[in-house]
């Protein structure tokens, strides 16, 4: 629940950078990390609005304005770093810039310098493990080029998991800026007891390698007819390949994207949340998956792989399992576990919402960023 104050429009600002505002995966724990503010406003800023702009809430300020020529000021921005509408972002009276992914906070980094204001920029997973990003190649991406003036002028870089932190100061970051930063997440009243009519697992996030729903699938073909039933929610690239995959197998539902709402209804009666993440061979990771800690917060178990900062959210044994990553057989077993002791179920679920509302409240964490905002600015 957002805090309420009196007149943001009186507050001193915080310019908020993503270059698309912002794709639909990402609005919901966008959306959060600004929930607690009460001190400064957020006024997201970029270059091109996207298909999550609404769930969003917010009214961007798109850079270069509209025309052929707003889009030649936005690749003279993007490229050589002429930053346009300076009047315009001074107008916000901004403290600090707070740019998000680290491609953004090398195309907020001009910006910051011609407002002479600090940069600040949040690493959310694939942006720091992605080996094509730190690959050398004959014409460098806007990224290499700047990297190391990122490095050294950005006044902190923020983590949202300790996986993060360490593969920042592998990767040449200074590690006085690496500060840990968990995402949080909305926690509403304790959730009401759901008994579908038959037990099923889900599974929620991008059709994509590194999310691992292949693996999922084949745990399924090795429980055979005794499996649960598996929701799958999430659209991507690698939809129709899955579909495929999961041709044989009568137990498995595919719902396509869905609201945030929904997921979290679907989350209630769910038997347990798999989040079955491995590295893809890009070296994609992930940071810490938001749907982890909504299943927790909705009082659901977590069978998740040890796999970047799922290891930091799900007590093994405890508020769910951790398994090998690319590993069938132990997803397997872990369902077999929860479907065969539904008092484990229901403990595992109460200690994952204890958990939840312990260290990933979205108020909380959105506070603590607006601390180190402040602080820095």
């Amino acid at each position: 629940m957002a805090v309420s104050i009196a007149d943001p429009a009186a507050l001193p600002s915080v310019l908020v950078y993503r270059d698309r505002i912002v794709p639909r995966s990402e609005a919901q724990f966008m959306r959060r990390q600004y929930l607690g503010f009460t001190r400064l406003a957020p006024v997201w800023v970029g270059c091109r609005t996207d298909d999550g702009l609404a769930d969003l809430g917010a009214s961007p300020l798109i850079l270069g304005g509209d025309g052929p020529f707003g889009a030649v000021r936005r690749l003279l921005f993007k490229q050589a770093g002429i930053v346009p509408d300076l009047a315009m972002l001074r107008a916000r009276r901004p403290r600090i810039v707070h740019a998000q992914f680290g491609r953004g906070g090398t195309l907020a980094l001009p910006l910051a310098r011609a407002l002479g204001l600090k940069l600040v920029v949040t690493f959310h997973g694939g942006d720091a493990t992605k080996t094509t990003h730190y690959r050398r190649r004959l014409l460098p991406t806007v990224y290499q080029r700047r990297l190391a003036a990122l490095q050294r002028e950005a006044a902190a870089f923020v983590c949202v998991s300790d996986f993060i932190r360490d593969v920042l100061r592998e990767r040449g970051f200074p590690a006085d800026k690496l500060i840990v930063l968990r995402n949080g997440v909305d926690i509403g009243p304790e959730p009401a007891v759901q008994t579908p009519e038959r037990p099923y697992v889900l599974f929620a996030g991008r059709l994509v390698a590194k999310k691992g729903l292949l693996h999922l699938l084949q745990a399924h073909r090795l429980l055979g007819p005794a499996a649960p039933d598996l929701v799958a929610i999430g659209d991507g690239p690698d939809a129709a390949a899955l579909r495929q995959e999961a041709a044989d197998l009568p137990q498995v539902r595919f719902l396509g994207w869905q609201d945030n709402a929904a997921v979290r209804t679907w989350m209630r009666g769910a038997l347990a949340v798999c989040v079955p993440s491995v590295t893809a061979a890009s070296g994609d990771s992930e940071g810490l998956p938001t749907v982890a800690i909504e299943a927790m917060a909705e009082g659901v178990p977590v069978i998740g792989t040890r796999h970047a900062g799922i290891i930091e959210a799900v007590a093994d044994g405890e508020t769910g399992f951790l398994v090998p990553q690319a590993d069938p057989a132990a997803l397997a077993a872990a369902i077999a576990s929860l479907r065969d002791a539904p008092d484990q179920r229901t403990a595992m679920g109460r200690a994952a919402r204890a958990r939840a509302l312990a260290a990933f409240d979205a108020v909380k964490q959105s506070r603590r960023l607006e601390d180190l905002l402040l602080s820095l600015a």
